[in-house]
This record gives C-alpha cells, sequence and structure tokens, in this order.
C-alpha cells in the first residue's frame, strides 16, 4: 500500500499501470452497474486510483474510500468544494461518509 503525498500527480506516479484495461465498473449490492470509468484522457486518473483501490482493498468499503481520497490529495479538497466538479471523488467522499459499498470490477482490453 502506497502512503499518500501532498499531490495527486506524485501519488499517481506510484500507482500500477493501467495498460490492459479497458474500464472499471462499479457494481452495487443488486449486481446492477451504477458507474464506469473509461480508459481514455481525462479519467485515467481515477481508473489508475479506482484499480489499485480494487488490488489493495478488493471492495470499495469507507476503508478504502478513504485511503482513496488521501491518493486525489489536492482533488478531494477540490471535490469538496465544488460537488459534481470530480464525480470519481464524490463518489468515494459519499462512502467515506456511510454510504453503501460498490464492488469494483476491472474490464481487461481486448489484446
Amino acid at each position: 500500500m502506497i502512503q499518500p503525498g501532498a499531490t495527486f500527480k506524485d501519488n499517481l506516479q506510484q500507482l500500477p499501470s493501467i495498460d490492459g484495461v479497458k474500464r472499471i465498473d462499479l457494481v452495487d449490492a443488486t449486481g446492477a452497474v451504477v458507474a464506469s470509468i473509461e480508459n481514455q484522457p481525462g479519467k485515467q486518473g481515477s481508473l489508475a486510483v479506482y484499480q489499485y483501490l480494487h488490488q489493495i482493498f478488493g471492495t470499495l468499503d469507507a476503508k478504502a474510500a478513504e485511503h482513496g481520497l488521501a491518493v486525489f490529495a489536492e482533488h478531494t479538497a477540490d471535490a469538496r468544494g465544488r460537488p459534481g466538479a470530480h464525480p470519481n471523488v464524490d463518489r468515494l467522499l459519499a462512502i467515506a461518509d456511510g454510504g453503501a459499498s460498490l464492488s469494483i470490477k476491472v474490464i481487461a482490453a481486448n489484446r
């Protein structure tokens, strides 16, 4: 497990590669996909964080969400001040504040 630093950029450099990942699906207790994070520009940082949380915690519960918020660093503070600006951080905030846990499914890219 990494020790998150003060900046998202530095934390991102410590995370495993997202090569070979097409997307991540977040699944609720009923089995419904409630969100997907695609491997595309603008979403790759979130994809890396959620893949890492899957590898370390296996599920997206309050403990995983708290660690994810530390990894997002300055984006977490920005998300608290601007709800909706960072939906993937908002999701972690909601779970850390007692929201329902989610399963994380990593979907591999076709080779």
